[in-house]
């Protein structure tokens, strides 16, 4: 089993730490937006250890829209690298875990129509991409049956 890194940056990780301690009943909104957010789960491309991210949480059927925003920095989040080098994750939402395969969404339509599901749930992600020069990356994670 690999080691758990917690994320340095101190809001995501106590983030993480009360959403898991509660068991998906705390820490599920993102700090004062009252908006909900997912913890994924997935493997660091480097370290092979597990990482944890809190992502707002857009979805799509039974599937999760992805947002590799950063705010709009200028390079992607060390995560984008995480999940294309290893697409199983797990993804929790609130009290429920679910085991995941995640694919980068490059098909255009499917792109826009995601993307425009993703700014409903956050409505910050269309200025992140107004103040970025990159293209934000977009992945589906779907269910593993």
């Amino acid at each position: 089993m690999s080691e758990y890194i917690p994320s340095p940056r101190d809001w995501v990780r106590e983030q993480v730490e009360l959403y898991e301690s509660s068991s998906g009943t705390e820490g599920t909104t993102l700090r004062e937006t009252g908006l909900p957010v997912i913890v994924v789960t997935n493997i660091g491309n480097k370290t092979g250890s597990i990482r944890k991210t809190p992502l707002m949480k857009a979805v799509d059927g039974p599937n999760y829209i992805l947002v590799a925003s950063t705010g709009g920095a200028p390079k992607h989040p060390v995560w984008y690298f995480n999940l294309k080098a290893n697409t199983s994750v797990k993804v929790q939402d609130g009290p429920n875990i679910y085991d995941m395969k995640v694919r980068e969404v490059t098909d255009s339509t499917e792109r826009i129509r995601l993307w425009d599901i993703a700014v409903d749930a956050f409505p910050p992600y269309q200025e992140y991409q107004e103040k970025t020069e990159r293209v934000i990356p977009v992945f589906l994670a779907e269910p593993v049956s």
